[in-house]
């Protein structure tokens, strides 16, 4: 009885210990996949306090709460069940919708990128578009949720894409923690931004010169860090958007960019000190490159469309805008 016991103890035992080493690969790749995935959020988290601008105060973190929630639900209830599927039957066709993500990663970036440099600022599509009226809140809430369903699948495509090795299981149970932490990491980001300026409000209206001060600093540097943010994100659109094309390539069987890249990397692996770090940077700019190179590609043929469509559109009005007088 007693040996029976000690060797139901050692399985338990053996059983707990191939647990947490189920856990311990869970949470590696799950990190793994979460921050390749994180690339993508950045720039998110500098538009998305947008959507609560104009409304009132008390409810922005409400707001924010119910647009975390939408978002939640994209990702675990619409798309991880598409992915996991997808993934089961037909990898093949997850690498061609990642590599479709990574071309619209590649062309928003650009997007960004080309009207900086034209000083273009008369383009509203970077900033979302806030209902008003009664039902303003619910109409931005709705809004948000929509926009933030393109995002969370690049997220979670992204994420699978790094565990697609992974049991089913195992695959299901990472995707769910990366969509929750991701989520939580970044409407926790817009949260804090979105009342940053009630804080340093309330500082500066306090009694101590030294708060004021640091009240003060708080509303002032929030436009930098927006700003600083969607740079960021920008150059993260880019940098991922491009990674995602080489990799997609050489699956694909085109092997020819990912090779330059491993040959350029390989080069200065071999600096002391610093090689590792030099590898990492020459293999970002060149993704950055091939993804500002894509990008811009397909911001041309989408303007070159846009501008087709405007040109039939008033063709096809000049006639029918046009009275007789006699």
């Amino acid at each position: 009885m007693a040996g029976g016991l000690v060797g139901l103890l050692d399985d338990v035992a053996a059983l707990a210990k191939l647990a947490a080493a189920s856990v311990d690969d869970v949470g590696a790749a799950a990190s793994k996949a979460s921050m390749k995935a994180a690339g993508v959020v950045v720039d998110d988290a500098a538009v998305t306090p947008a959507y609560v601008r104009g409304l009132a105060a008390e409810r922005e973190l409400p707001i924010i709460k119910k647009i975390a929630l939408g978002s939640l639900r994209n990702k675990l209830v619409f798309i991880l069940p598409v992915a996991l599927l997808l993934s089961s039957i037909a990898p093949t066709i997850v690498e061609v919708i990642l590599m479709v993500g990574g071309s619209l990663l590649a062309y928003e970036g650009a997007h960004k990128v080309i009207h900086r440099l034209r000083h273009d600022d008369s383009h509203d599509h970077e900033k979302p578009s806030v209902a008003v009226g009664a039902d303003a809140e619910a109409k931005t809430i709705s809004g948000a949720i929509r926009t933030d369903f393109i995002l969370s699948a690049e997220i979670m495509v992204i994420a699978l894409k790094e565990v697609l090795h992974e049991p089913l299981i195992s695959r299901g149970i990472i995707l769910v923690v990366v969509g929750v932490f991701i989520t939580i990491a970044v409407y926790g980001v817009v949260a804090l931004i979105v009342k940053m300026d009630d804080v340093g409000l309330l500082l500066a209206g306090g009694d101590s010169p030294k708060t004021q001060k640091i009240g003060l600093a708080l509303v002032t540097s929030m436009p930098k860090v927006l700003a600083w943010l969607s740079v960021v994100g920008t150059a993260a659109m880019l940098w991922v958007g491009g990674h995602i094309l080489i990799v997609g390539f050489d699956e694909l069987g085109w092997t020819t960019p990912y090779n330059l890249v491993h040959e350029l990397e390989h080069g200065v692996h071999g600096v002391a000190v610093i090689g590792g770090v030099l590898a990492w940077m020459a293999n970002t700019l060149v993704s950055a490159i091939v993804g500002f190179g894509v990008g811009s590609v397909i911001f041309l043929v989408v303007s070159k469309v846009q501008e087709a469509r405007t040109a039939r559109t008033a063709g096809a009005a000049g006639p029918a805008g046009r009275t007789e007088v006699g």
